[in-house]
């Protein structure tokens, strides 16, 4: 037997009730601003991938990685979780960058491994090894600028006329991964999320990684 209930709103004398639609959805507002009197404050968050997951570790990781990896990451802060939604990549180099390479260097033989490490489920790769422009910048780079054709496809001239060009991928996490608000560090934990060089990067003119998101 059913029993007929209402939900009526009763914060500052609010009347409003909740209303159920016929195929049992619930019809919500959304607000262009958040609650006004949370406890917790909502931050912005950004930072580079670098060495030691900390500000001032390096951040260039145009490095040779080949004989022995090495790892560019962000770490979990001790007293605020963080959630990366957005991801910002410059890969610069001279020549003649292709999709088909990575900056103007051949098709990496392991590439750049991709890999989100929590500390109660290890690391779990999001990708193998990124190797070539392409992948970068379209496979994985849903929300990458669509600029230029043929062999300067998603190419910018960042030398003014001169020879230096890059490839910007972005990567839109949130989307990607259908996580309503991105890849979550937790506070005091070991959790971070990992480019890992794993070949010989050092003919890139520049190659580094911003991250942007919240923490709370």
């Amino acid at each position: 037997m059913s029993v007929k209930s209402k939900i009526r709103g009763n914060l500052n004398g609010c009347e409003n009730e909740l209303a159920v639609g016929h195929e049992g959805e619930l019809f919500v507002v959304v607000h262009g601003h958040p609650p006004r009197d949370e406890s917790q404050i909502l931050t912005p968050f950004s930072s580079r991938f670098s060495d030691n997951g900390m500000p001032d570790g390096s951040k260039d990781m145009n490095i040779d990685g080949s004989a022995t990896p090495v790892k560019f990451y962000i770490s979990a802060l001790e007293d605020k979780d963080i959630y990366l939604s957005y991801i910002s990549v410059e890969i610069s180099d001279g020549g003649t960058p292709n999709l088909n390479k990575f900056g103007n260097l051949s098709a990496l033989t392991n590439g750049v491994k991709w890999s989100w490490s929590t500390q109660q489920e290890g690391d779990y790769v999001l990708h193998e090894g990124i190797k070539t422009n392409k992948e970068f910048t379209i496979r994985l780079g849903n929300d990458s600028a669509s600029f230029g054709d043929g062999v300067n496809a998603f190419l910018a001239d960042v030398s003014g006329g001169g020879s230096e060009k890059s490839y910007f991928p972005r990567l839109e996490l949130t989307e990607l991964f259908r996580m309503p608000y991105g890849l979550r560090l937790r506070k005091g934990t070991t959790d971070k999320l990992v480019f890992e060089v794993l070949d010989d990067l050092s003919g890139l003119s520049s190659f580094n990684i911003m991250a942007f998101g919240n923490r709370v």
